[in-house]
C-alpha cells in the first residue's frame, strides 16, 4: 500500500484512530476565525484526490460552518397567509455553503473543490482549495486554465458538492 492509502485508513474514523490530537485540533480550530488561510492540508490524500497541487498559485482555506440555525426569526404579530413556516428549507449542504464562504472571503480566487476535516457537535470544519485565478502557473496549466476564464463556479453549484445538493431538489 502507498503512503495516500494509509492516510486514507487513519482519517475513516478519526476518533479511534487519532484519538486525542484530534480533539485538541477541534478545540483549536473552534478559537480560530471562521476563515483560516493553511499553509498544508490536513487531509493530504484527500486534496490530491481532488486536485490539490503543491505549488504556488494554490491556496488552502479551513472553513467553519456552523450547524444548524437555518430558522426564520419568531412572527411578531398578524396573520400569515398559506401558514408561512418558520423552518427555512435550505436545498445546499454545509459543504457548498463552505466553500461560498471562502469564495466570498478570497475574490480573487476560484474554488477547485473541498473536503471534510473534522466537526463537533455544532460545527463542521471543510478545507476548501482554491485556484489563484490570475497567477502565472495556473494560466500556464492546461487543465486549471479553464478555472481562471470562469468566475463563480461555486455560486453557480458547479463544483462536487453544488452538484450532489442540487440533485437533491
Amino acid at each position: 500500500m502507498g503512503v495516500y492509502k494509509y492516510i486514507k485508513e487513519i482519517w475513516k474514523k478519526p476518533q479511534k484512530n487519532l484519538g486525542d490530537l484530534y480533539k485538541e485540533r477541534l478545540i483549536e480550530w473552534s478559537k480560530q476565525p471562521s476563515t483560516v488561510r493553511i499553509e498544508r492540508p490536513t487531509r493530504l490524500d484527500r486534496a490530491r484526490n481532488l486536485g490539490y497541487k503543491p505549488k504556488t498559485g494554490f491556496i488552502l482555506v479551513r472553513q467553519r460552518v456552523k450547524k444548524g440555525g437555518r430558522q426564520r426569526p419568531k412572527f411578531k404579530a398578524g396573520r400569515r397567509s398559506k401558514h408561512r413556516r418558520r423552518k427555512k428549507i435550505v436545498h445546499k449542504n454545509y459543504q457548498q455553503i463552505a466553500e461560498e464562504r471562502a469564495n466570498r472571503k478570497f475574490k480573487n480566487c476560484e474554488v477547485l473543490n473541498s473536503y471534510w476535516v473534522g466537526n463537533t457537535g455544532k460545527i463542521s470544519f471543510y478545507e476548501v482549495i482554491m485556484v489563484d485565478r490570475n497567477h502565472p502557473q495556473i494560466l500556464a496549466d492546461k487543465n486549471l486554465r479553464n478555472l481562471a476564464k470562469k468566475k463563480g463556479r461555486t455560486f453557480r453549484g458547479l463544483t462536487s458538492s453544488g452538484r450532489r445538493s442540487s440533485s437533491k431538489r
